[in-house]
C-alpha cells in the first residue's frame, strides 16, 4: 500500500514538473511568434520604403558605383532584354499582422 502511494505521489511531482514545463515552452513560443510577425512586418516596411526610394535614386543617378566596377548588373538599369521587376507602389498597403490587430480586452486560450 505504501509503494502505491509512493509511486502516486512521484507521477503527481512529474505531473506538475511537465506543467510547468509546459507553461515555459508555451510563453516562449508566444515570444518568439511575436518577434517573428513584428520582423515580418518590420521587414515589409523597409521594403517598402525602399521601393518608393530608388525610384528617386534612379532619377538622380545616385546608384551603387561598386557593382558596376565590379563586373555585376546594375540593378537600377534593365539589361540586355530582361524586363524591370514589378516594383510596390508607394501608397500600396504594407503587410499588417493579426496580431496587431487585436483589441486590448480580448485574450487568448492560452492566457
Amino acid at each position: 500500500m505504501t509503494f502505491l502511494w509512493l509511486v502516486t505521489g512521484a507521477s503527481f511531482l512529474a505531473a506538475i514538473g511537465a506543467f510547468a514545463r509546459v507553461r515555459r515552452v508555451s510563453r516562449r513560443l508566444e515570444r518568439l511568434s511575436e518577434s517573428y510577425w513584428e520582423l515580418r512586418y518590420e521587414h515589409g516596411q523597409l521594403r517598402s520604403r525602399l521601393a518608393r526610394l530608388e525610384p528617386a535614386q534612379a532619377v538622380h543617378g545616385e546608384h551603387d558605383p561598386a557593382g558596376s566596377a565590379a563586373g555585376g548588373p546594375d540593378p537600377l538599369s534593365p539589361g540586355r532584354g530582361d524586363q524591370e521587376q514589378p516594383r510596390a507602389q508607394a501608397g500600396a498597403t504594407a503587410f499588417v499582422p493579426l496580431s496587431s490587430l487585436k483589441r486590448p480586452h480580448e485574450t487568448t486560450i492560452a492566457e
